[in-house]
């Protein structure tokens, strides 16, 4: 069991926790993920790791409500317990042969991309964060970006705060400029696949973390398979970051909407909401 130090709402349906738990604590890296169950009864779900404490023995996890698990962990409460919390999972990242770096987030991947700008800040080499979301309500961990980014740009679908537009908008306009040698992009696959679309153009060496279908994280049931420079790989165990530019977005994507009609009609059970 581990407990629920903190929460907080960052976004509509959009919780942080801080959730204790020492040994994973004391060897994630950025980069990683763990896998919980809200109770003995429930599912296996993947999360990335967006922070974390040693000292404290504590990591933060971003997670985003849209099912019948999710919905059950935004009913728990600080103080509250969660039944597992098994990590890190996953390889850490390492960008620290690259000089001039930008990380890119979409919606919810800014959680992703917070511990790495964290970690290229300690070593001397802070990279330049760009944010996107289809609003300013949906942007998160600004102040947090502000104190670890070097530079941070902003972009929103309705132009309610910085470029109007999306974050290909703002990093090509940086490309254009040489700025960087090396870029990272989490958040949805859409997005990742247009900035290795636009990052490619430039030669530009792009990491994306993948975080498709998991259940077992150990690389045993294939439900989180890639293709990636023409050979399968696991998020899971070889992941969960990749060369963008190798990954076979079209099979990613048709994979990622395997069982979307499943997933309408357990929408509609979880609201009452007939289809």
């Amino acid at each position: 069991m581990n407990q629920i130090v903190k929460k907080r709402a960052l976004a509509p349906k959009v919780n942080e926790y801080v959730i204790s738990a020492l040994r994973v604590a004391t060897h994630c890296r950025p980069g990683q993920f763990i896998i919980l169950r809200v109770d003995e009864e429930g599912e296996r779900i993947p999360f990335t790791i967006c922070d974390y404490s040693a000292d404290e023995g504590t990591v933060t996890i971003l997670v985003q409500e849209v099912g019948y698990s999710t919905a059950l962990l935004a009913q728990k409460g600080e103080g509250d317990y969660i039944a597992d919390f098994v990590g890190p999972l996953g390889k850490a990242t390492d960008l620290s042969e690259y000089n001039r770096i930008a990380l890119v987030g979409g919606g919810i991947g800014s959680a992703v991309i917070y511990p790495q700008a964290k970690f290229l800040r300690a070593i001397g080499k802070p990279a330049d964060v760009i944010l996107g979301a289809r609003n300013e309500q949906l942007l998160m961990y600004l102040d947090e970006f502000d104190r670890s980014a070097n530079n941070l740009y902003l972009a929103t679908d309705d132009g309610s705060r910085g470029v109007k537009g999306f974050v290909t908008d703002v990093l090509k306009k940086r490309l254009d400029e040489n700025a960087y040698d090396c870029v990272m992009a989490v958040g949805p696959m859409g997005m990742m696949r247009a900035v290795c679309a636009l990052t490619k153009e430039y030669g530009v060496k792009t990491v994306v973390s993948m975080n498709p279908i998991m259940v077992d994280g150990t690389g045993m049931c294939g439900g989180c398979r890639l293709t990636v420079g023409g050979k399968t790989k696991y998020a899971c165990v070889d992941g969960p970051e990749f060369d963008g530019h190798e990954i076979d977005w079209e099979t990613a994507m048709s994979r990622l909407g395997a069982y979307r009609e499943q997933e309408k009609e357990h929408a509609c059970r979880l609201t009452g909401e007939r289809r």
